[in-house]
């Protein structure tokens, strides 16, 4: 059996998690005790030392999860609801604990967790909880008879988990793969896992079957790999880089053809028109930019604004975002936590010399915050040109790029001169212009007057090289299940 560790949350408060792999509901070591060295991103210093999956494990989880779905597969709605309103319940009930390993494992805020990334993990389940009764065919009339069409569990399927918003993505694909009657692997982020071992605990004591859910931390070059490659895995989902998501792809193809949903990220336009509510506009779009970091795919990280408010917003906009108060997420006094590591760190930094270096006036930040763990300033550079490196490719980080102009054509067109498309925002009070230019966007989301929300009942995913499908909403249900067609001859 694999070991515990105790870990000081919330108020010095003890969490408890178990360092293995989590296989048929038991938590067990890797192959060969392979590990990963987790740390504090907040101090730098070491935290945990978690197992971690090689191609064995997986082989293992898969053997586990084709078990467990030759049941689960046929469990009534009933029963799964059950299951998934329970392990709700549990998230709830231990809220504190899964926010405080969020903290000092992904250095997001304690209070945005508690506040955002709990109640949206919450709310999926329910909302997919359900669906489980409803994921109904069709029935149609054919020249021979009548035929109907069945909507069926895909089988075992993968989950591959970003580091950024980790608790709350896993339930963008676990929470409609269990309501459709799939068996789900879970890989969770190697730099931030422990979320994922106690969110195993919680399955246990929900009462799920062993095998209908397996969580496993590991490389995304080993444990990631061999779930894409496995020919007996029938869907992957992913969210992270679009050079991984391409790997995915070409692998799907050349293996198996698995059913593969991928969210790869954005460059976000956020849109300010002269007529837009100022302190509304101010307030999104700083936070836009802020949240967790600007470590999220939908980061409004492209900031247009109409020539005619520009000089009045940069100014009011640099003086909000220079007020964040850095420190260690678990305490209420924080409003700015550390990015996820020092490579991560140096990333954003290395793209302020290309904002300078293009042209950009540097309106605020730029630099590391002094001290130990992985801050940095967020930063923001005024008179981007539309070609810089700056504005065009996705730093993830709280890194702005603003830029003027004049009217709505110029404003659609540099909107859509990127190669992402996974979310936008427009500030304005004219409705008329808000159906035009929200139609014009090229996106899978978009927003007006607000950023970034996200609902479960709502589907969230891309175009262009933001990925493909659907995560959230009824439309996720269609990339978790596969159609069958029935068809009866009631003639000679």
């Amino acid at each position: 059996m694999a070991s515990s560790i105790v870990l000081n949350g919330s108020e010095g408060r003890p969490v408890t998690v178990n360092t293995g792999l989590f296989i048929d509901n038991e938590f067990v070591p890797s192959s060969g005790n392979a590990t990963i060295d987790i740390e504090n991103p907040s101090t730098g210093a070491h935290l945990a030392t978690i197992s971690a999956a090689q191609k064995e494990d997986i082989d293992r989880a898969v053997a586990s999860s084709e078990k467990a779905f030759s049941t689960w597969k046929t469990s009534a709605p009933g029963v799964r609801r059950g299951l998934m309103n329970a392990l709700a319940d549990l998230i709830e009930k231990h809220a504190w604990e899964l926010a405080s390993l969020e903290a000092i494992d992904a250095g997001i805020l304690y209070s945005d967790s508690m506040g955002l990334h709990i109640p949206q993990t919450v709310e999926n389940l329910r909302y997919f909880s359900g669906w489980a009764d409803k994921v109904d065919g069709q029935s149609l009339t054919i020249a021979e008879g009548f035929a109907y069409t069945r909507r069926e569990p895909i089988g075992v399927c993968a989950g591959i988990v970003p580091w950024n918003s980790p608790l709350m993505i896993t339930s963008w694909k676990l929470s409609p793969a269990l309501a459709a009657g799939n068996t789900i692997i879970l890989k969770t982020p190697e730099l931030c896992p422990l979320f994922g071992q106690k969110l195993a605990q919680l399955v246990v004591e929900a009462g799920f079957p062993p095998g209908v859910i397996n969580i496993v931390c590991g490389l995304g070059t080993v444990a990631g790999a061999a779930l894409s490659e496995h020919m007996r895995v029938k869907k992957l989902s992913f969210t992270g880089s679009p050079a991984v998501g391409r790997q995915i792809m070409a692998t799907s193809a050349r293996t198996n053809l698995k059913k593969v949903t991928l969210e790869l990220g954005g460059k976000g336009p956020s849109i300010v028109f002269d007529d837009a509510d100022f302190e509304k506009a101010l307030f999104w779009t700083t936070m836009g930019i802020s949240v967790n970091n600007g470590q999220v795919c939908i980061a409004g990280s492209r900031i247009y604004v109409q020539d005619t408010i520009y000089d009045k917003f940069i100014k009011e906009f640099s003086a909000r975002a220079s007020k964040a108060v850095h420190g260690d997420p678990l305490l209420s006094t924080t409003t700015k936590g550390p990015v996820i590591s020092a490579v991560q760190r140096e990333r954003i930094l290395s793209f302020v010399e290309k904002g300078l270096e293009s042209g950009g006036a540097l309106l605020h930040g730029g630099k590391a915050i002094d001290g130990p763990g992985h801050f940095i300033a967020n930063t923001a550079f005024a008179n981007v040109d539309q070609s810089a490196s700056i504005m065009q490719q996705e730093i993830f980080g709280p890194f702005a790029s603003i830029a003027s102009f004049k009217t709505e054509e110029e404003v659609i067109a540099k909107a859509n001169d990127s190669v992402y498309g996974l979310s936008a925002a427009v500030f304005t009070t004219n409705l008329d212009r808000a159906f035009r230019v929200t139609e014009a966007i090229e996106a899978g989301q978009v927003t007006v007057n607000m950023w970034g929300t996200v609902n479960a009942n709502t589907p969230f995913g891309g175009v262009k090289e933001s990925g493909i499908g659907r995560e959230m909403g009824k439309d996720a249900l269609d990339d978790w299940t596969t159609v069958k067609s029935v068809k009866y001859n009631l003639k000679m």
